[in-house]
């Protein structure tokens, strides 16, 4: 018997600078290395700049779910599966089931459990394919004891080592919302009450084995339920839950899915990801302050469907690889497909080939009407799509920036630990090829042909398609994913540097107009620390110091800036990039304006926002314009009161009224309106407001 994952879908969206010693400042983009010329004529240039880094693989990058309802889940082939395709977390009981699931007698009650999935039973998998468990307790119907009890047998009588744990699966789908799938027996089913006992959960589990590390469930910014406030509470789940909790867990789990139609939408919608992602590190340093390094993002369901869909052709392994990089790039340590097997749904033809409905990643021999899927954990797209991942990088490589010029050609890259460069190209294009110009930066290849990996149209598997590309030009085949790695040039690049990378770098203060930055020292002898703002594949050179700190002013306020941190030594060439940060400036405090914004209310595609403008300056305004920038595309203004709204682009610009246009000095008055507005992904604050021509203080 198969269990697929079926859930109530709540509402859909529609589709100057100073260091702690001297510095250097550079007013434009400084390109490291002179662009290799393409050896045939190209309609797509792909740029790679091996000096803006993206973050460093985790050894659970990659992640797969596994549910206690799949007969198959412990066969030995599916473990060799996983290692073949550097899978490297697993996930486990399997989602919802999460919520009724009993470990010390692996039951489920009101649910399946097959033979043969009990907690041994799937570590031991987890051994033999080189993973680590990640571990859902039990919220639904368990206890803080309960939890506590697994982590003792778990760590202590058996040894495994198990450091992930979640608490609970998705429990903002308790009914809180008016949707509920989730399990849960709390007479409380608000965000208050689950944040007291994730607080309970902690502190039990942690008094068995302090290493543990703890995981609470937010929904995901811009989608539902995310701003949603059930009656009788005073914030939405994300806020609620991360005021109370934000010091006591170790890492926050979000599950993803665009529920979309077509492939191409799908791969459309992985655009929305690093905003919404963005969103979720911005709540976690609002409340988790000086303690939010430490917290990690986790996606721990992801696929292109909650519910029905194309899910084993091709666009969906197209949709893996994208989504799952992409997560990656954007600072999340665990990208858990769902999942392993899961059992043959609506059965439709995509692309000439038989889609069985299935969101496995792995057959499981299931049928629907007279058509079966084929054998036993044979590979679904999916599983391909996430093994080209594994072919691009392995644990302890660096992310690093790339960018393409053709809108049907996307692009992914990784600086491995020896030093060589692997780039993932995905041609989203169902019809047609894409001779690809491939241009480097912070790095130079050398003259032998790269290693080519292929997933296209035709390929039974990743196959070797070496001597088909150069490092300067490659073609794609239509819905195809290819992997090159590239030898740098002897001499050149990091690899030829005497020090490694900085440490992550951290601020030490935020101010309207600058930042100081503070970040651990590199190994080896460093003659200088340099500063580079990202700007696409380009990087800007903010300053340079001797020490490990540097002051960065003449920042605008309200503005967001992503740095590296580089070490250059004492021959002149620079490391590999540090872990990235991103920061964003804040607004004066002297300003004689302030500005007050609030959603008042939220439903995943849209909102309600209440302005509240002061005058705490000496003069008499008479008359007033307000105006401020989405930090999101997606986000729009629909309606307003108490105001004229006018809007281009992401910029806004609201006017006074009659009835608003005097503020009086010295905050003797204000002046508040409200707009309707909708949001197509991530739904962010504006970051300054600009009052008559001055930047205001924004107060929360």
């Amino acid at each position: 018997m198969m269990f697929r994952r079926r859930r109530p879908e709540g509402p859909r969206r529609p589709l100057a600078v100073a260091a702690s010693a001297a510095l250097a400042v550079a007013a434009a983009v400084l390109p490291l290395a002179t662009p290799a010329a393409a050896a045939d004529p190209a309609d797509t240039t792909v740029t790679v700049n091996a000096s803006a880094g993206l973050g460093t693989v985790s050894p659970t990058a990659l992640g797969a779910n596994t549910a206690i309802w799949d007969a198959n889940m412990n066969d030995p082939e599916v473990s060799s599966l996983y290692r073949a395709a550097g899978i490297g977390a697993l996930r486990y009981p399997g989602g919802s089931y999460a919520d009724i699931y009993h470990w010390v007698d692996n039951t489920a009650p009101g649910g399946y459990v097959a033979p043969g999935t009990d907690f041994d039973a799937f570590m031991g998998t987890v051994k033999a394919s080189g993973a680590q468990p990640i571990l859902i307790a039990n919220y639904g119907s368990g206890t803080a004891k309960e939890a506590a009890d697994w982590v003792r047998y778990a760590n202590v009588t058996k040894g495994y080592g198990a450091k992930y744990w979640e608490i609970g699966n998705e429990i903002y789908g308790n009914g809180v919302y008016g949707s509920g799938w989730e399990n849960d027996t709390h007479a409380d089913k608000t965000p208050d009450q689950y944040a007291r006992e994730v607080e309970a959960y902690a502190k039990a589990m942690k008094a068995v084995d302090p290493t543990v590390k703890i995981g609470a469930v937010l929904t995901m910014p811009g989608n539902w339920p995310d701003g949603s406030v059930a009656t009788g509470d005073t914030g939405d789940w994300n806020h609620t839950v991360l005021a109370a909790v934000a010091h006591d867990i170790d890492f926050v789990s979000v599950h993803w899915y665009p529920n979309t139609s077509t492939g191409a939408q799908s791969l459309a919608a992985v655009r929305q990801l690093p905003g919404e992602l963005r969103e979720v590190r911005n709540l976690v340093n609002r409340y988790a302050g000086a303690d939010s390094a430490r917290i990690g993002i986790a996606m721990t369901e992801v696929n292109s469907n909650s519910g029905g869909g194309a899910f084993t052709s091709r666009p969906n392994g197209l949709f893996a690889a994208e989504a799952m990089i992409t997560a990656m790039e954007n600072g999340v340590f665990t990208v858990d497909w769902w999942d392993t097997h899961n059992g043959a749904g609506a059965i439709t033809t995509v692309g000439g080939e038989t889609d069985y409905g299935d969101m496995g990643m792995l057959s499981s021999g299931s049928c629907t009407g007279s058509v079966c899927e084929p054998a036993v954990n044979t590979p679904f797209a999916p599983y391909y799509g996430i093994k080209t991942l594994g072919a691009l990088s392995d644990p302890g490589d660096t992310m690093v920036a790339s960018g393409t010029s053709g809108p049907e050609v996307s692009s992914h890259a990784v600086l491995r630990a020896d030093g060589d460069l692997s780039v993932l190209l995905l041609n989203q294009s169902t019809t047609a090829e894409h001779t690809v110009d491939l241009r480097y930066l912070g790095f130079t290849a050398d003259s032998a042909a790269p290693q080519v990996r292929r997933w296209a149209p035709g390929d039974d598997d990743l196959v070797d398609a070496t001597g088909t590309a150069t490092a300067d030009s490659v073609t794609l085949a239509p819905s195809s994913i290819t992997v090159l790695t590239t030898h740098p040039k002897s001499g050149t690049g990091s690899s030829a540097a005497t020090v490694g990378a900085p440490g992550t770098p951290q601020t030490t203060s935020v101010g309207a107009s600058s930042v100081t930055l503070s970040w651990p020292a590199a190994d080896g002898a460093v003659d200088r620390y340099e500063v580079y703002e990202q700007l696409g594949t380009g990087i800007q050179l903010l300053g340079s110091a001797t020490g490990t700190s540097a002051t960065i002013r003449n920042l605008p306020a309200g503005s967001r800036h992503t740095v590296n941190v580089l070490a250059r030594d004492k021959a002149g060439h620079l490391s590999r990039p540090s872990v990235p940060l991103t920061f964003t400036t804040g607004t004066p405090d002297d300003s004689t304006c302030t500005v007050s914004y609030q959603v008042t209310s939220g439903w995943g595609n849209g909102f309600v926002s209440d302005v509240v403008v002061s005058n705490v300056g000496p003069a008499d305004i008479d008359g007033w314009t307000l105006t401020f920038d989405w930090p999101s595309a997606g986000q729009s203004v629909s309606s307003w009161w108490n105001a004229d709204v006018t809007t281009d682009g992401q910029h806004v610009h609201v006017t006074s009224t009659a009835n608003n246009a005097r503020l009086a000095p010295n905050g003797g008055n204000s002046a508040e309106f409200g707009f309707v507005g909708a949001n197509d992904g991530a739904n962010p604050a504006p970051t300054a407001f600009t009052l008559n021509g001055t930047v205001c203080r924004t107060i929360s």
